[in-house]
């Protein structure tokens, strides 16, 4: 049941601070499985461990059902993480609402897909999908495209295209060919109906930037999807087959463009009367391409469209509840509400959050339950350090000493009741699957939280240590008996997706005066568990549906 939105209650017991509660999250640095393969524990991670070996700790569930997701099969993303910490409890996140909105037909029942159907049935148009082709589970899920295109079918849809984005992050770097060619199989099995894959590429190459940090990624997906600019292939197949051939080693997610064309012509160019749907239902790597489509011709963009066809747009889900972007979509996203942020700030807590580009909407947007802006602008500060628009293994260490200046300064200001931060190193850089940049990029952070421990000492305050999921504690691919895997040249083979692991959930408290049990956290909690703990900490009485505490009280 929910409660109604009020300031919270102090805790008469709890004796205060000096200083102020600050939550850190390590982003992608779990507790691994393996010792081969894990990044974490092949780093010299001198301060971690000290917090590890000297604080109250306890493991915290960052996967699957304990942050939305379907099942416990489901490895955990930093949308739905930082989603779990910021509101205090668990809500169904975007692939179960797409599960169920499929299963129970109320997506094909609801007006937007009935309009983008009848737009190309009366006009004659062709039906486009575009999105990463994979069952990751993070942005989308193969499962999602073939059910839509299937009722499609269904709808008398006669031509449909897809636009398929290659993973190789959420899930094997080099598995494209195992979603690819079924997928050419399957839309060929639609006798009487002239269903195609007309492009795409790699997910970090194209199409899928996030938080403006590279739009010349969205520049070469729409020269490829829209305009049917690009190396011409004649299946997609082909084209993966011969980019490997051509760059042995090259990663699904890296792959360049390709357009499939017959007889030198492109098959799928997006056209006017034509429908669109972007079928990623995760919102950070789909806003950018979806202002493309929505922004009328001659409006502000980044690149130059070249041509902008009137057509029926649609995202799977609404990527950005606050903008109200995009304008139509198929299912309606999770309904988040009485978030950690807005309690504070209507007791009155200072606070500021802070991150570099590439986690910085994760801090404050999906954190505060997929809200844009603030609760309050007198009482919380957000600060967006700038990132380095290269490839992370060639800068491993990112922003994590920048990010840490500004966080040192903030607590020696006094300013501030509670500061959240991310260090992106261990996802960011994890992703890339280069294990010893991984090792440099957590070693980096290390000595972050160096500075940030004499920071706290010295300010009397109390330091968290988390992370949203794992990822750079499990680097190799290993199979089931727990050996790892080799690739051609009889190296292990990398990976490139979150795990299922567990992650920290550490308390630093050096001026500690013993209103709580440090000696015995609780345990078989997730990281929903951060703001009924965060509160208790900063000496405020959580509201009573949070999911419970770390710490009990004495």
């Amino acid at each position: 049941m929910s409660e109604t939105m009020h300031a919270l209650e102090k805790n008469p017991n709890w004796k205060g601070r000096r200083g102020p509660v600050v939550l850190v999250i390590m982003d992608g640095v779990g507790y691994g499985k393996y010792e081969e393969g894990d990044a974490v524990k092949a780093s010299r991670m001198k301060y971690l461990d000290w917090f590890t070996a000297n604080c109250p700790h306890t493991k915290l569930k960052a996967h699957g059902t304990a942050v939305g997701l379907p099942s416990d099969d489901d490895m955990g993303n930093s949308e739905v993480g930082h989603n779990a910490m910021g509101c205090g409890r668990v809500f169904a996140q975007g692939a179960k609402l797409v599960g169920e909105s499929i299963a129970n037909g109320s997506m094909f029942a609801a007006d937007t897909w009935k309009k983008l159907i009848k737009n190309v049935n009366d006009k004659n148009g062709t039906l486009h999908f575009i999105g990463l082709v994979s069952d990751g589970n993070v942005h989308s899920h193969i499962d999602h495209l073939k059910a839509m295109i299937t009722q499609a079918s269904k709808d008398g849809v006669k031509k449909l295209r897809v636009h398929a984005l290659l993973d190789g992050r959420d899930v094997d770097p080099t598995s494209a060919l195992n979603y690819i060619t079924p997928l050419e199989e399957f839309l060929a099995s639609f006798a009487g109906f002239d269903y195609q894959i007309a492009s795409g590429g790699g997910r970090m190459y194209m199409t899928m930037d996030r938080y403006n940090a590279d739009w010349s990624m969205v520049e070469r997906g729409w020269k490829a999807h829209v305009l049917g600019e690009g190396r011409k292939f004649e299946s997609a197949t082909k084209a993966i087959e011969t980019y490997r051939a051509e760059v042995p080693g090259v990663l699904d997610q890296d792959m360049h463009e390709f357009v499939i064309a017959k007889d030198g012509k492109p098959v799928g160019t997006i056209e006017d009367g034509d429908s669109v749907i972007y079928f990623n239902f995760r919102g950070d790597r789909a806003l950018e391409m979806t202002r493309a489509f929505e922004t009328p011709k001659g409006g502000d963009l980044p690149f130059d469209r070249v041509r902008v066809p009137a057509v029926e747009y649609a995202g799977m889900m609404e990527y950005d509840g606050d903008a109200h972007v995009p304008a139509q979509y198929l299912v309606n996203p999770p309904s988040i509400d009485r978030t950690m942020g807005e309690y504070l700030t209507k007791t009155g807590v200072k606070l500021l959050a802070i991150s570099e580009t590439q986690k910085y909407g994760h801090v404050t947007y999906f954190f505060n339950g997929n809200k844009q802006g603030k609760f309050d602008e007198k009482l919380e500060d957000y600060i967006e350090v700038p990132s380095d628009v290269v490839p992370f293994e060639q800068r491993p260490w990112m922003k994590c000493a920048e990010i840490t200046d500004k966080v040192i300064e903030a607590i020696k200001s006094g300013k501030y009741d509670h500061i959240r931060l991310n260090f992106p190193n261990g996802d960011m850089v994890g992703h890339t699957g280069v294990f010893n940049a991984v090792v440099c990029s957590m070693e980096g952070m290390d000595l972050q939280l160096g500075r940030l421990k004499a920071a706290i000492e010295e300010a009397g305050g109390i330091l968290c240590l988390t992370a949203d999921h794992g990822n750079s504690d499990d680097m190799y691919e290993h199979a089931k008996d727990g050996s790892v895997k080799k690739d051609a040249d009889g190296e292990p083979k990398a990976k490139t997706s979150h795990s299922l692991n567990p992650v920290p959930g550490i308390i630093y408290d050096p001026e500690y005066k013993g209103e709580y049990d440090q000696a015995k956290l609780n345990e078989g909690l997730g990281i929903s568990s951060w703001p009924a703990t965060l509160m208790t900490l900063m000496g405020y009485v959580p509201p009573a549906d949070y999911d419970k505490s770390i710490i009990n009280l004495k």
